[in-house]
């Protein structure tokens, strides 16, 4: 029987991706092992391996094709003995008969997203139902007892939304639930557990002249006006339409459900930089040279603010945790995510164990990161994560904002310019370099006395660096 080659899920989070580029073609002979294609997320390019021996037979999905659902059949490898001119690709892309499901191996993978008792990846596992099980379509076998087989992007929106996916019908490989068929039966709401059917009832004709408002999501979430909605404000002509590309989308989405799903509340603090910045001018001053005589570190107010961070969330262990759904998970190092600006968006790679790192590890660890982000080099297992997150745009002249929290992250600190500030010290004016930090902070997890608490705990490293070396 034909092995089957899905789109993997190369993280967590991925729904879509592009087939980049095929380095198998047909008619090679494939190794547990071999990269055999290009996988394109909305922040990195990514090679994927086989696991399963054979011969490429047959490619479904041509290299350069846009946003393929995972878990879509893309390829057909034939099993050793099998005549791979036999293997026809199956109609409408679903599998035929009883062909099995290979799994692929993205290289890289975070060990979290791996599957327990020796699977691949989680996705190859817990997606494919096994071999001579029956598809789960209209028979629903949920309601006599069955277990429905569905992908895990499929059953998180079931539940997000309320489905009973027993009583969806499968389009995927042997009947299994996929995320298409989960979106069809919440625009359809035949399929809402546990909801008593209702008459269906005839909707107005909005006017001709005025746009019909876009409905609003399963949930109560609220819609955004249509495409047509917002181009009606404008005159013809007077704009340039810029299609999203896959960064762009899951910023916006990611960045939307945040707002919507974590409760934020907002925490300023403002920090006198004079130590400090003492204290860089000599540490930079004392680091060594490499053989071409350049120092081997230049440390930036941005290493201070993340190791500051670190050392903050150790020093307040219960703000050094993240929301997981009915729990939540505390952490034993600190993690801290650094944005970066690139074009069209950003990266947030992850200082792992910041409060144990000296600065210089930290210096050149980010500019390290800085590079590999703006290239889109980047692996999954560098930007996924974190407790916290930097945003700093003092170099940019910002004196003060807000930053929204990146999800699963539970606070995002704020960094504007350091500037001449004059203060009251002693019962006189004073002029100091000062800079003003802001804590979003996620109220499911931290409440306000911990948040102050936390914040402090970075105000007390920035005023007193010293504290950063020992």
């Amino acid at each position: 029987m034909p092995i089957n080659v899905l789109m993997p899920a190369l993280s967590p989070t991925m729904e879509k991706g592009n087939l980049a580029k095929w380095l198998k073609k047909e008619g090679d002979a494939i190794k547990s092992g071999d990269v055999i294609a290009e996988i394109e997320t909305d922040k990195a390019t990514m090679e994927v391996e086989a696991v399963d021996e054979g011969v490429l037979a047959k490619i479904l999905v041509a290299e350069g094709t846009a946003d393929v659902p995972v878990n879509e059949l893309i390829a057909l490898i034939a099993e050793e003995g099998e005549d791979p001119g036999s293997v026809e690709a199956p109609k409408g892309g679903e599998a035929k008969g009883e062909a099995k499901t290979a799994p692929v191996e993205p290289k890289g993978t975070p060990d979290q997203n791996a599957a327990p008792d020796g699977a691949h990846a989680s996705y190859a596992r817990v997606d494919q139902a096994p071999e001579g099980a029956k598809p789960n379509g209209a028979a629903q076998p949920g309601a006599s007892g069955g277990r429905v087989f569905a992908s895990p992007l499929a059953r998180r929106i079931a539940k997000q939304e309320g489905i009973d996916l027993s009583a969806v019908k499968g389009s995927g490989p042997h009947g299994r639930v996929i995320q298409r068929d989960v979106q069809a039966a919440i625009e359809g709401g035949t399929a809402k557990a546990g909801a008593a059917a209702k008459p269906e009832t005839k909707a107005p004709t909005p006017a001709a002249d005025k746009p019909a408002p876009k409905a609003a999501p399963t949930g109560g979430a609220p819609a955004g006006l249509s495409l047509d909605q917002v181009k009606g404000f404008y005159e013809k002509g007077s704009f340039e339409e810029v299609p999203l590309d896959g960064m762009r989308k899951t910023i916006a989405k990611r960045l939307t459900e945040a707002m919507q799903v974590a409760p934020h509340f907002y925490l300023t603090v403002d920090c006198e930089l004079d130590a400090l910045m003492k204290l860089r001018e000599t540490l930079n001053g004392s680091a060594g040279k490499d053989k071409d005589g350049k120092p081997l570190f230049k440390l930036s107010v941005n290493d201070f603010v993340i190791k500051a961070m670190g050392l903050a969330l150790t020093r307040v262990p219960a703000a050094n945790a993240v929301w997981a759904e009915d729990r939540i998970l505390r952490f034993k190092h600190a993690e801290v995510g650094v944005a970066v600006a690139i074009d069209g968006g950003l990266f947030t790679p992850v200082i792992r164990k910041a409060d144990q790192k000296t600065l210089s590890t930290i210096s050149n660890e980010m500019k390290d990161f800085a590079g590999r982000a703006r290239a889109k080099k980047l692996k999954p297992e560098e930007y996924q994560g974190g407790v916290t997150s930097v945003s700093n745009l003092g170099m940019f002249g910002i004196k003060h904002f807000t930053a929204v929290i990146n999800p699963p992250q539970s606070t995002i600190l704020a960094v504007g310019a350091g500037e001449k500030r004059v203060v009251v010290k002693d019962g006189a004016p004073a002029v100091v370099q000062a800079m003003t930090a802001t804590l979003s902070c996620d109220h499911r997890v931290l409440d306000g006395a911990l948040g102050a608490e936390l914040i402090a705990a970075f105000k007390g490293l920035i005023e007193n660096p010293m504290g950063m070396l020992v």
